[in-house]
């Protein structure tokens, strides 16, 4: 029997490891999108693979990294030394730009591995069509290099062949290397960690691993357990790719029995993928189901692959929140994400409506711009940004401002690193007021952000809500629809799609204005 303690002593052993490997990728990387924004993820699996730590990262990458290591043993064998790196949608992947790298780490006399290290990290361009691999593509080919699981590192030395092939393909490749690098160093510091973890608990190691997981399950058992019986549905819509296309439908069927303290989720009755980059694989569904559930649970209750076994996720193949190949995914990483979660919270809120707030911005408003740096020595660069807005307000206070919110936990990048790193000049930075909805507790403010070219670049949008603001409950009002601008030297406007690619010259500024959060309860 282990004690709640020596358990307690394992948790955090294990979750201060998945940390430190996260912060080392941090000080490490290269690129201003991981140095500064912090888009990246790390996390530890056990001898078969399950997750059993996950650093304080990126819910959209977390929940679906095991799907990517799964995919990585069962296709290569991984002998010590070893790193495989992939970034297929469809082998556990999310989007490309979402690069992967799984290390297995070995204890001494042990032909198998002990334990899997894994840091994926978001790359600021893998080549494609669009400037930044992140724009309104119609098939997976068009939007940059897939990486199907390979191995990057063998016995300790990286394969040059298989890196120069990679950054032959890329567009910004002394970046990309120096990002790689980063990613291998903290799998290196995870495999240190891990050893002396493996140390200290012998032939108890793998008995710790089995009681995490099963302490995990027990947690979420016990609140699904206090859910009511029943089918709750969500259901909420994409913008598709041009005004003229009907909205993609996302459903969502809730099922709890607390008596046998299991829920099943069903996106049956959802769209069939279409021809725009909003397609979802099941890794990101599946990532957006383990995110919203962990969130019923304590803040220290540890995010294991326990947590999921009494949870079905089943989603029709070939649909919007399911696609396959050669459906383009780029935004269904990071808009049909967000919306997955607006649509099981629309469900939950029938269910636990003391619980849940209001929907947030609902969009990640990603940003890309691309083109040729002529500051110095001419140089390629491609920028990647996410911008924040206001959170749906709660049932019992007003919903934050600004703030990254569900499947990001980015941060922005600083005036002072775009502005060194780029040919950029920030011009506007706030709030945005008024566009949180109003209620008993009002929705939190979207984000106003404007950005000057100093070069000629293309600039590419991939956003949601600029038509239907987010959703408020019981009575609220829905936040203010997002938009953006493109500005013109002599001051002529071009409002610009959600979803759209346009080489703009130096001196335009583009502005992007999130949406607000929803209103909770009818106003006074």
């Amino acid at each position: 029997m282990i004690d709640a303690i020596a358990l307690s002593v394992f948790q955090n052993a294990t979750h201060s490891i998945a940390e430190e490997m996260g912060a080392t990728l941090r000080r490490t990387a290269i690129s201003p999108n991981i140095k500064e924004r912090r888009d990246y993820s790390c996390a530890i699996f056990d001898a078969q693979a399950r997750v059993i730590a996950m650093g304080d990262h990126m819910p959209v990458h977390l929940g679906s990294m095991p799907l990517s290591v799964e995919a990585a043993i069962r296709t290569l064998y991984l002998a010590p030394g070893d790193v495989a790196i992939l970034n297929d949608p469809y082998a556990g992947g999310t989007h490309l730009p979402d690069i992967t790298l799984v290390m297995p780490i070995f204890a001494e006399n042990l032909d198998n591995p002990l334990f899997y290290a894994a840091a994926r990290a978001h790359h600021a361009d893998v080549g494609g069509m669009f400037a930044g691999s992140m724009g309104p593509a119609r098939e997976i080919y068009q939007e940059g290099l897939r990486i199907p699981p390979i191995r990057l590192v063998r016995g300790g030395k990286i394969d040059e062949e298989v890196l120069s092939m990679i950054l032959a393909n890329v567009r910004t490749p002394t970046e990309r290397s120096g990002d790689l690098s980063a990613q291998i160093g903290a799998c290196r510091v995870g495999e240190q960690r891990l050893h002396e973890l493996a140390k200290k608990y012998g032939d108890q190691t793998n008995v710790f691993c089995d009681e995490l997981l099963n302490y995990s399950e027990r947690l979420m058992r016990s609140e699904l357990s206090k859910m009511p019986t029943g089918e709750f549905i969500g259901e909420d819509f994409l913008e598709n790719a041009t005004s003229t296309e009907e909205p993609v439908r996302i459903r969502a069927s809730v099922r709890f029995d607390p008596d046998q303290r299991t829920a099943e989720i069903d996106f049956s009755g959802s769209s069939t993928q279409v021809t725009a980059s909003i397609n979802a694989v099941f890794s990101i569904t599946y990532s957006a189901c383990f995110y919203v559930l962990r969130c019923l649970l304590p803040a220290e209750a540890p995010a294991t692959a326990g947590l999921m076994r009494p949870v079905r996720v089943t989603a029709p193949t070939g649909s919007i929140v399911n696609a396959v190949p050669p459906a383009a995914v780029a935004a269904g990483n990071v808009e049909t994400s967000q919306r997955i979660v607006d649509t099981l919270l629309r469900a939950l809120a029938q269910a636990a409506p003391s619980l849940v707030p209001a929907a947030s911005y609902g969009t990640m408003s990603n940003l890309t711009i691309g083109g040729t740096d002529t500051r110095r020595a001419p140089s390629p660069f491609a920028y990647y940004e996410t911008t924040a807005g206001g959170h749906g307000a709660r049932p019992h206070s007003d919903g934050p401002s600004g703030l990254h919110a569900h499947m990001t936990n980015s941060l922005n990048t600083p005036v002072e690193a775009l502005e060194y790193a780029y040919p950029l000049r920030l011009r506007q930075y706030s709030y945005r007021p008024h566009s949180g909805g109003a209620g008993k507790h009002r929705g939190g403010d979207g984000i106003i952000r404007e950005i000057e070219l100093l070069d000629d670049a293309q600039v590419t949008l991939l956003c949601d809500r600029h038509r239907t603001g987010p959703y408020g409950l019981a009575g609220g009002k829905a936040g203010s629809p997002g938009r953006a601008t493109l500005t013109h030297p002599d001051g002529t406007q071009q409002r610009l799609p959600a979803k759209s690619t346009t080489f703009a010259s130096r001196g335009d500024r583009i502005r992007i204005e999130t949406p607000g959060g929803g209103g909770w309860g009818k106003s006074a």
